[in-house]
Formats: structure tokens, sequence, C-alpha cells
């Protein structure tokens, strides 16, 4: 019997590990269509958010009826919290994917600023390289990983301000800023799915040290603050 609870464990978590690939794919192809202001690929991505949302549920489904029919106790329950903790963030980074998408078919007649949509990308490069961490060091139980994605979040905030510069130095040109009003709400995007990531880590901590830890303290100002 307690094979079993192990053998269901562990494919919830290769679940987990497939939803994150899922949100990665999700993420890079909102990139490409917010750089080409692709509004068929922005339809597929919002589309695709299914595949998403049904891997989400599967999960979902799977932690109520392994929790119904189990009593987890020690590193057993710690994972089975933890796969419900990170599955919800994966599923809210792709929603977010799905706003930025939604973005690109709004602003789609705008014209667009080639300074912010490289800043764009370069954010988006860190969001990727941060969700990809994530789910890697969650897989493997390596904390000095997850605690690498401090550092990794640190980049991307300051990105997302020099976004909110850009957005600000855009001519006064009715079109123009209007598209870069409209594109702070991707940098903020972007920027919570940076959030994510780290929450992801977070969790990652709690299960190899059995205690849970904010990796940074909200009431002190950050480096780009201080």
């Amino acid at each position: 019997m307690r094979t079993t609870f192990h053998e269901e464990l562990a494919a919830l978590e290769q679940q987990l590990q497939s939803e994150g690939d899922l949100v990665l794919r999700s993420l890079r192809a909102v990139l490409t269509a917010l750089e080409r202001q692709d509004v068929e690929l922005a339809n597929e991505v919002i589309a695709f958010d299914d595949d998403v949302d049904e891997a989400y549920v599967a999960i979902e489904e799977g932690i109520q009826n392994l929790l119904a029919r189990q009593t987890p106790v020690a590193v057993d329950l710690r994972l089975t919290l933890a796969i419900l903790h990170a599955n919800l963030h994966l599923e809210r980074m792709a929603d977010h994917c799905v706003t930025i998408a939604k973005l690109v078919k709004l602003c789609a007649d705008l014209r667009s600023d080639p300074g912010l949509i490289e800043a764009f990308m370069e954010m988006g490069s860190r969001a990727e390289e941060m969700t990809r961490v994530a789910i890697d060091s969650f897989a493997a139980r390596n904390l000095a990983r997850a605690e690498s994605l401090v550092d990794l979040d640190e980049l991307i905030d300051r990105s997302n301000r020099r976004v909110v510069e850009l957005v600000f130095a855009i001519p006064d040109e009715p079109d123009a800023r209007r598209w870069g009003l409209r594109m702070l709400i991707v940098s903020r995007c972007l920027e919570r799915i940076g959030d994510h990531a780290v929450d992801i880590g977070e969790q990652t901590a709690y299960l190899v040290t059995g205690e849970f830890r904010e990796f940074t303290d909200a009431s002190r100002p950050s480096l780009q603050e201080a």
C-alpha cells in the first residue's frame, strides 16, 4: 500500500514538471508574439492556457485524492504540500502570459517603441531563466540553486524599473503614450512571473530543510531602492 502511495506521489511530481514545461512554452511564445506584434500567435497563447489549466486541475485533484486515502507524514507530507503550492504558482505564471497575449492583441494597431521591446525581451529572458531554475531546483532538491533565485529576481526588478523610466520618456503622442502605458502591465506581468519562481524556490527550501521561510524580507528596501 505504501509503495503505491509513493508511486502516486512521484507521478504527481512528474506532472508538476510537465506543467512547468507548458508554462515555459507559453512564456516563450508570448515573448515572440510581443516582439513581433503577432496577434495570431497571441491567440494561440490564450488558447494554450487551457492545457495549463487542465494540468493544474489534474494535479489539484490528484493531491486531494491522495490526502483522502492516505495520511502522509514527515518528508512525504512536505512534498505533498510543496507540490500543491508550486502547482498554484505555475498556473498563475501561465495566467500572466495570457494577460500579456491579450495586451499584444489590444495594442496591435498602436506604434510600439523599439527600446521598450528590447527591454521586454531582456525581462522575458530573465523570467524564463528563473522559471527553469525554479523547476529544476525543485526536482533536484537543490537548495543553493533555489536560493540563487533571489539574485535573479533582483535583476528582473531592475529591468522592471528601467521599463517604467522608458515609458515616461515616450514622446507625448496619443498612440505612443497609450501603447506605453499598456506596456506597463506587461512589465508587471513579467516581474510577477519572477516572483512566482521565487515562491517555488521557497517550496524547495521547505522540502530540503523542513522549515518554511521567505527568501526576502519585504520590509527591507531592495538594492536599487537603498
